[in-house]
């Protein structure tokens, strides 16, 4: 199973319960003023989900406020994301003049980095849904543009947030198919629906500069390559006609990005046949199977272009991961001679 972390208020004495749960959510989120009517006898239950750099935290709990404040800021700010989906009820938030009501049927945004008060639950029912931490250093946008995306509604019905609601929803209910090993590999697939999500919410508002468009197209077509990664036929033209671009403007956005868009997928290919090789379930298929299924057909290009861009020959890799019996252990042990490849 995943590696889980669990909460019941009920395991402590009634006096300890809020000021218990409150301090848990401070460290799965950030520091924040928690208010509740309930606090005289707290009733919640939270389970934190470990998937590598992110978390996801199914939870339930009775009506609170939620304020992260300026000065909260100021002395500590994990620079993250939180996304949180309401099961039942719904999430009120305030961010000076503004508010806005969130559902089960759309995803609330909150930007650790700025103030915002939310208002979880009612007199009547506790508060059940599920949170998601996601540091914004693993999302391609520009830092000015995170204002602007906890203003834009996502929807948790449709397109990528209906994908990213449901892949919530089941972590939630049952994380037994998965084992620990599985949690970075989540975290990987939760980060790519967040930010195609974002991509697609962004590119939909007309009021955002060009350049908040730009990125959005970025992450549009870096999303849509990691899609097609196993197509042979994937290239620039096809990329291009996909996206509605000539192939000169795609080439003219990668360069923008400080790379070629060859050699962008190219090293996504290597990087997907790197963790393939250090794959215990994949360790009695032939290195040429690998290397085919990420579109090398011809072995000794392959074997060459692993070998310049992590620092030894497939087969080495291969071999230092079965040795450590894991992939992330593979991983260290190929510093420093392991890079990211260009």
């Amino acid at each position: 199973m995943l590696t889980e972390r669990l909460f019941r208020s009920g395991d402590l004495p009634p006096a300890d319960r809020f000021d218990c749960w409150r301090e848990l959510v401070g460290r799965t989120h950030a520091p924040l003023e928690v208010l509740s009517d309930h606090r005289a006898d707290f009733l919640a239950a939270q389970r934190v989900l470990d998937l590598g750099a992110v978390s996801v935290w199914p939870t339930t709990f009775q009506p609170v406020c939620f304020r992260r404040t300026p000065k909260l800021i100021r002395q500590s700010d994990p620079e993250g994301l939180h996304l949180s989906l309401s099961l039942t009820g719904a999430l009120r938030t305030v961010r000076g003049e503004e508010e806005a009501v969130h559902g089960p049927d759309s995803l609330c945004v909150v930007d650790t980095s700025r103030p915002v008060d939310v208002h979880a639950g009612d007199d009547s029912h506790p508060h059940t849904g599920v949170g998601l931490e996601v540091p914004k250093a693993l999302l391609p946008l520009p830092r000015h543009t995170f204002d602007q995306v906890t203003r834009v509604r996502l929807s948790a019905q449709e397109g990528f947030g209906a994908l990213l609601a449901q892949l919530l929803t089941q972590l939630a209910k049952d994380t037994a198919p998965y084992e620990a090993a599985d949690g970075p590999r989540l975290g990987k697939v939760v980060v790519d629906l967040l930010s195609a999500l974002l991509a697609h919410a962004l590119e939909a508002d007309s009021s955002l500069p060009p350049e908040t468009h730009r990125q959005s197209l970025v992450l549009r077509i870096r999303a849509f390559v990691q899609q097609h990664l196993h197509d042979p036929q994937l290239t620039p033209c096809s990329i291009a006609a996909a996206h509605h671009i000539s192939r000169s403007y795609l080439y003219r956005l990668f360069a923008q990005e400080g790379e070629s868009v060859a050699a962008w997928i190219r090293g996504q290919r290597l990087e997907h046949a790197r963790r393939d090789l250090a794959e215990p379930v994949l360790r009695t298929l032939p290195i040429h199977a690998i290397a085919a299924r990420w579109c090398f057909p011809r072995a000794a290009d392959f074997t060459r272009a692993f070998r310049k861009a992590y620092g030894m020959a497939p087969r080495d890799y291969r071999n230092a991961a079965q040795h450590l019996g894991d992939s992330s252990d593979a991983s260290s042990t190929a510093s420093p001679a392991e890079r990211t490849p260009r």
